[in-house]
């Protein structure tokens, strides 16, 4: 079989060499037996590479799968609001957070103006951190509640004060559907019966029909546009793609489905759409179930099976009991007493469970900054970058953004200190691309030279 030297590695499309004594005008005939091209069938391998039959096929780039972390604001300061019917107990759950003496009476709309408060974010990671470094400063991390004014049936019409309370849903990040699962003739409801399945089938179907709205606006304005789009090539094409991802999206609504269930539907250019137009139905939501303190002792509640039944055949979600009565109760008491109060009762509130459960359902994480001086948490965004989680702290920090010098928290509290993770080598640092894991112990460093951009 010929071998690489036997071709002369002569390109197909070079001319063969003439004889010397040919002249100008004459070439030498080739040999056939001493082809300067192998046969397909003698080619080596490394003929081959050097003089491939076909072009290699192109890479295929496979679109990055978007999980619900990707639907909202990119931002640190995030919120959550307490949504339901009326008399359902959402005051009565947002006083036991936070202690504010807000109004909590028997009858419908007594919250109007949306009522904000800031609750601490319990976490084992950050009392260690404090018994470590014994800081002079501490600044825990917090979640941002709101109570909304309940809703009624007709909400998106404007029944009730619906208009308002639907803009109020509208600025916060995530919601915590309340229901009422507790029959009590002095507690009256709106709709003069007791049923927390057809309550939150109402609120999740007014939200709905408001998105619907909202986006048949959106649509009616691109066809009232599509002449002056169609005059340049990019913003043609820009106004095709916003009309295909909008009819997308009403679609989805008209059957009946929430566009926070649709991850597996919506492309990167969707969620980018989706992200500025800020839908009711795309929010991330926890459901609170209010039961009797008798119930809540026993687990037991004839509602339970058929709220997470609904619950599931809705895209599940995190279903949470608690007892309003009970909660109120134990924040009455003072505080030396509550632990007792609780063993006495038989019941352990639930309180911390629904602030965690929901500053991850907005996902939120946080990383720590820790030393002597101060031990604080700073909420960022799940997917935040090191130098977006530098910005947390101060623009100037991610203007200037350097590197990030990180420990991991279960390292950290594994190798018992700073000195010993840089000594087993787990004291690492990462550059601009980093993804911020939550529970990191991070320095960073910056340098800002150049005046700020206007």
């Amino acid at each position: 079989s010929p071998t690489l030297s036997d071709c002369h590695l002569i390109s197909p499309f070079t001319a063969a060499p003439r004889h010397p004594k040919a002249s100008r005008h004459h070439t030498v005939a080739r040999s056939p037996k001493r082809s300067h091209h192998c046969s397909k069938q003698q080619r080596s391998p490394a003929h081959r590479s050097l003089f491939p039959g076909k072009m290699p096929p192109k890479k295929v780039v496979e679109e990055e799968k978007l999980g619900p972390w990707a639907l909202g604001r990119f931002s640190s300061n995030l919120k959550v609001g307490l949504v339901g019917m009326p008399n359902v107990g959402k005051s009565t759950l947002y006083n036991a957070l936070s202690n504010c003496s807000i109004p909590a009476e028997n009858f419908p709309f007594c919250t109007i103006d949306p009522n904000s408060t800031r609750v601490h974010v319990p976490d084992e990671r950050f009392d260690w951190l404090v018994d470590h470094h014994k800081p002079k400063s501490v600044v825990q991390p917090f979640l941002e509640i709101v109570d909304i004014a309940g809703l009624v049936k007709g909400a998106s019409s404007g029944a009730g004060l619906g208009n308002a309370f639907l803009s109020h849903i509208k600025a916060v990040d995530g919601i915590m559907h309340v229901m009422r699962a507790f029959e009590d003739a002095d507690v009256i409801h709106v709709e003069d019966r007791v049923d927390p399945v057809e309550d939150i089938a109402i609120i999740t179907s007014e939200l709905r029909i408001k998105d619907l709205e909202y986006m048949s606006g959106i649509r009616e304005k691109l066809c009232k546009d599509a002449n002056k789009m169609s005059q340049n090539p990019v913003t043609a094409k820009a106004h095709k793609t916003e009309m295909a991802t909008v009819d997308k999206i009403i679609a989805w609504l008209e059957e009946g489905k929430e566009v926070r269930n649709g991850m597996d539907q919506w492309s990167t250019i969707d969620v980018d759409y989706l992200n500025t137009y800020m839908l009711l139905t795309s929010k991330p939501v926890i459901y609170l179930i209010n039961l009797t303190a008798k119930d809540y002792a026993r687990k037991k509640n004839k509602w339970l099976v058929k709220i997470h039944e609904w619950v599931k055949g809705h895209g599940g979600g995190q279903i949470i009991p608690f007892s309003g009565g009970f909660e109120c109760e134990l924040q009455n008491t003072p505080d030396d007493g509550k632990a007792q109060f609780q063993k006495d009762q038989e019941m352990t509130t639930v309180l911390p469970k629904i602030i965690k459960t929901a500053f991850s359902t907005i996902h939120l994480i946080y990383f720590f900054t820790a030393g002597a001086d101060e031990v604080k948490g700073w909420c960022i965004r799940k997917g935040f970058k090191a130098p977006q989680a530098a910005g947390a702290i101060h623009t100037d920090f991610e203007r200037g953004f350097i590197c990030a010098e990180v420990m991991g928290f279960d390292t950290l509290k594994e190798l018992g200190s700073e000195k010993e993770c840089k000594d087993k080598g787990k004291y690492r640092q990462e550059g601009k691309t980093y993804v911020v894991l939550d529970g990191d112990v991070i320095f960073f460093k910056f340098n800002v030279t150049a005046p700020k951009k206007k």
